[in-house]
């Protein structure tokens, strides 16, 4: 399985930027999709995920300028986020938890490589 992110960039403070993420591989069922991000000098940390019945988890300090979403059929989540502020800098990471046809039942975290997002004052 192998996660592909896209987006990021730098952006002024209140603009907006939108990450995609799609997965491929031997894929049976992704439960979970979304966004983990890490800023210097910080562990790395949970922004938003959403599960394949559509209910989602934020960050406190994301919700309601960040919306997340996915497309089941393509594996593929989004992380639109907007009223973007400095304190959102850091590495995107983005994250799935999936389950393999060779191994139904059994899920395993799934991590793409990063996307830099640089919110400027």
């Amino acid at each position: 399985v192998q996660l592909q992110a896209s987006g990021g960039g730098l952006v002024q403070a209140g603009g907006s930027l939108r990450l995609s993420c799609a997965a491929s591989g031997d894929i049976f069922r992704s439960a979970v999709m979304g966004w983990y991000r890490q800023a210097p000098g910080k562990q790395r940390e949970l922004v938003s995920v959403i599960a394949s019945d559509g209910s989602a988890t934020h960050k406190d300090s994301v919700r309601g300028r960040f919306t997340i979403s996915r497309d089941i059929a393509k594996n593929t989540v989004y992380l639109q986020m907007n009223s973007l502020e400095p304190d959102d800098t850091a590495v995107y990471y983005c994250y799935g938890y999936m389950s393999t046809p060779q191994a139904k039942g059994v899920y395993s975290d799934y991590w793409g490589p990063g996307a830099q997002v640089t919110v400027s004052s």
